[in-house]
């Protein structure tokens, strides 16, 4: 496989989970800048397109709520209204509370996936001018973290 699809498929596959990808650098023969570059930058594409579009994914989720709620109400359904406050959503407000705009901007995309995290991370804070600055500087750091530990293994072992 050339190096052009090696560095497509990190790209790509870090577009998804950009915490694991670094770890098969080693395998597929990318050295350390080779394997950090196309991980960054497939988290940075991906972060981008998932941050400015979430408003679009909020709104089309919310749409397919109300759709699913006027269909059960056509047919008679009785609908049993959801609790708002579930134990996943404390969860939520606490991590944002105790984390704030720098924890959720660099580790929500890290820890969960990219698409997840940077939606998430435009929910709470898109209106704030430092957060894809910061989701922009987690990547890098994290992506800095990730091929680091990677590579240091790989010479231990």
């Amino acid at each position: 496989m050339g190096n052009t699809t090696l560095y497509l498929s990190f790209f790509l596959l870090s577009t998804i989970k950009f915490l694991f990808t670094p770890f098969a650098g080693p395998a597929a023969g990318l050295n350390f800048w080779e394997t950090y570059f196309s991980c960054v930058l497939g988290g940075l594409f991906s972060a981008f397109f998932f941050f400015y579009f979430s408003s679009f994914f909020m709104k089309r989720y919310q749409e397919k709520k109300r759709n699913k709620i006027e269909q059960a109400l056509k047919e008679g359904k009785t609908l049993i209204p959801k609790k708002t406050f579930t134990k996943t959503n404390k969860l939520i407000v606490r991590l944002k509370r105790k984390f704030g705009i720098v924890g959720i901007s660099f580790y929500a995309p890290l820890f969960l996936s990219v698409p997840i995290g940077s939606i998430i991370t435009a929910k709470f804070f898109r209106h704030d001018k430092r957060t894809f600055p910061l989701v922009i500087l987690g990547m890098f750091k994290n992506g800095l973290i990730t091929t680091g530990i990677t590579y240091l293994f790989t010479s231990l072992f």
